[in-house]
């Protein structure tokens, strides 16, 4: 083959065994008349080997195929790049970036140079990339069906709508993530009584929900027994701090109580927002708490922590967490206590079916952007 090269290859040929890429000369007819030695060590072959043959010697099949079809594109646009693989004689593929030009001599005769770039280390990241995807999908897929299972349960902690006698409860939640830090009870617990606890944990997300879970359990257990409800507030808070004991953490709560007929209701607040209790005449009176968040301070129940009210056939009560109240309209302004207010006392024209939507929908329209906090709501009706 030394006599097939030209003149002008000849020349070249030192500055061509100076690269580090691995280069080929190849002519019109795909024979290869040049191979330099980082391309003899990357294929392992011998020069002898290589020099004289075409790609039909070192590929077959589809791989000769797609091969011919970029040496045909190559010789189109004179040039060409593409991803491919150097054979070696022990079965080896190196994962090479082929690129090719083609040039004309002076006596008009066409030749390819061609480099291959060894794309190995390249490869062996990708795959490891590929690989920990691999690994991070599945854990993420069981992340998601994990958090799918805590959103069930999350689910069976909210406040569920009722009719108790001339009691008609209707209720709504909704986490801002996936799972939240509110719960809700509405439940009849021993003979002619009916209770309401809504609770607001601090936070959002997996930690909020456990720490809802937790106390959600505690209160049950407090409930079934009927605990007054200051006494409620009181073991609740002593749990939080004896049991818990988070540095920052605290929770709101506001618990009623309906005796039998509905008409006498009590109830204790402890850092939550007013309820609102709506006479059938449009007068809005404000249930305020009476005992500061729990959680934080042993002495955040208040001596006189329960009051009690006497209600009217027609009287609604509307109990929230501040996610209904904490919103935002675009100029920046809150909504806050006063504001939604006026939208529960307009929302109470309709049916009692229709108000709670009417709210949500006020809500909604007052503010800017997406949900920011988990929303509760729990509107009760004397019929």
């Amino acid at each position: 083959m030394e006599d097939a090269k030209p003149e002008w290859l000849v020349q070249m040929e030192g500055i061509l065994e100076a690269l580090n890429e691995g280069v080929l000369i190849v002519d019109d007819c795909n024979r290869m008349l040049f191979a330099n030695e980082p391309f003899v060590e990357m294929s392992g072959f011998a020069r002898g080997e290589i020099l004289g043959r075409t790609p039909a010697h070192f590929y077959a099949g589809e791989d000769l195929e797609f091969l011919n079809r970029q040496i045909a594109r190559g010789e189109e646009l004179g040039h060409n790049r593409f991803e491919f693989y150097v054979g070696r004689p022990d079965g080896e593929r190196v994962p090479v970036v082929i690129s090719s030009r083609v040039i004309e001599d002076p006596d008009g005769r066409r030749f390819a140079v061609v480099t291959f770039t060894d794309i190995t280390e390249q490869k062996r990241s990708e795959e490891q990339l590929k690989q920990a995807n691999q690994q991070l999908e599945a854990r993420q897929k069981e992340i998601e069906d994990d958090l799918a299972l805590a959103s069930r349960v999350q689910q069976s902690l909210a406040p569920q709508g009722l009719r108790w006698g001339r009691v008609a409860v209707e209720t709504y939640y909704m986490p801002v993530r996936t799972i939240g830090g509110d719960f809700g009870v509405v439940s009849p617990l021993g003979d002619g009584q009916l209770n309401l606890v809504l609770c607001d944990v601090s936070g959002h997300g997996i930690g909020a929900a456990l720490m809802a879970n937790r106390i959600y359990t505690e209160t049950m257990s407090l409930l079934e027994p009927g605990v007054e409800l200051g006494d409620l507030l009181r073991r609740l808070n002593h749990f939080v701090l004896r049991q818990i004991r988070m540095s920052g953490f605290c929770f709101s709560l506001a618990a009623a109580r309906w005796a039998a007929g509905g008409r006498r209701m009590s109830f204790a607040f402890a850092g939550h927002p007013p309820a609102f209790w709506l006479s059938p005449g449009g007068e809005c009176r404000l249930l305020g708490p009476q005992s500061a968040v729990l959680g934080c301070l042993e002495e955040a129940v208040a001596q006189e922590p329960t009051q009690e009210i006497e209600l009217s056939p027609g009287d609604r009560l509307a109990f929230y967490t501040d996610g209904l109240t904490d919103v935002f309209d675009q100029r920046g302004e809150i909504l806050g206590i006063e504001g939604f207010e006026e939208i529960v006392r307009t929302a109470a024209r309709r049916p009692m079916e229709e108000m709670k939507q009417s709210i949500l929908d006020q809500v909604a329209a007052w503010r800017d952007g997406p949900v920011t906090d988990d929303i509760s709501l729990v509107l009760v009706e004397l019929r």
